[in-house]
């Protein structure tokens, strides 16, 4: 339909901006891709999940690979990554599989961002591996991955797509919401006509809350109070109109 109003208005040629090429890397060993969890192994709900909401952000999917947890296996992946953004999960902290800041370190890697004042989500970190590739490492907890797709990932891939940033809101809180001492938590919410209901199950590796959220509150340091008035971080379906009900 923009074509052929462009031909209908006389345009001859046109300013295409292209969809940010992503690639995602699944870190750790402990990850299972079908069955019950067991033996100290879990599922992976980052693989699934993370590319179809990466879409809704206005990314092409180039690739999603498990890598575990090598050292050797990531660094071949990135200095052979042809994305503009690589998405990794898992192995942004400090342990000894952790392998993503050794990983920048030996790239030459800008390092942008390197942890944040956000519970869950504060080992996420941002990269720049070459001019026009960066590298947005999310936490291997899910709900603290979510965090960092939402802050760091998002803002990123709209200004590679020349899309405008969302305007801001707030809506005030139907219930008080425990904050963290120092840092700004990010609750999952549903939106009740002019209000934003505070949802349970937001522990950094629950997803529960999340699958039924529309959208995330700004809880300052030290907790809000029902009634205040508290800025929201909108999730992609809930944009989209799209309705998902769970019974």
């Amino acid at each position: 339909a923009v074509l052929g109003l462009a031909a209908a208005a006389g345009y001859d040629t046109l300013t295409a901006v292209p969809r940010p090429r992503v690639e995602v890397l699944v870190l750790g060993d402990e990850l299972l891709t079908e069955g019950l969890p067991h033996d100290g192994l879990i599922r992976d709900a980052l693989g699934p999940m993370l590319p179809p909401w990466l879409r809704a952000l206005g990314a092409e999917i180039l690739a999603v690979r498990r890598l575990g947890d090598s050292a050797k296996a990531l660094y071949k992946a990135l200095t052979a990554s042809r994305a503009d953004l690589v998405v990794t999960t898992g192995g942004t902290a400090a342990g000894p599989v952790d392998h993503v800041h050794p990983t920048l370190e030996r790239m030459g890697a800008d390092l942008l961002v390197d942890g944040v004042k956000v519970r869950p989500g504060h080992p996420m970190l941002l990269a720049r591996l070459k001019e026009d590739q960066h590298l947005v490492g999310l936490p291997g907890n899910p709900l603290a991955a979510v965090s960092g797709l939402l802050t760091l990932a998002e803002p990123l891939l709209r200004t590679l797509a020349a899309r405008p940033a969302p305007e801001s809101y707030t809506l005030p809180l139907k219930e008080a919401v425990h904050g963290h001492p120092r840092d700004t938590r990010l609750v999952p919410v549903v939106l009740r006509g002019d209000h934003a209901e505070p949802l349970r199950y937001h522990g950094p590796a629950m997803l529960r809350g999340m699958a039924a959220a529309d959208a995330l509150a700004v809880v300052p340091p030290g907790g809000a109070r029902a009634g205040q008035e508290t800025a929201l971080l909108d999730l992609p379906w809930a944009a989209a109109g799209i309705e998902v009900c769970f019974t």
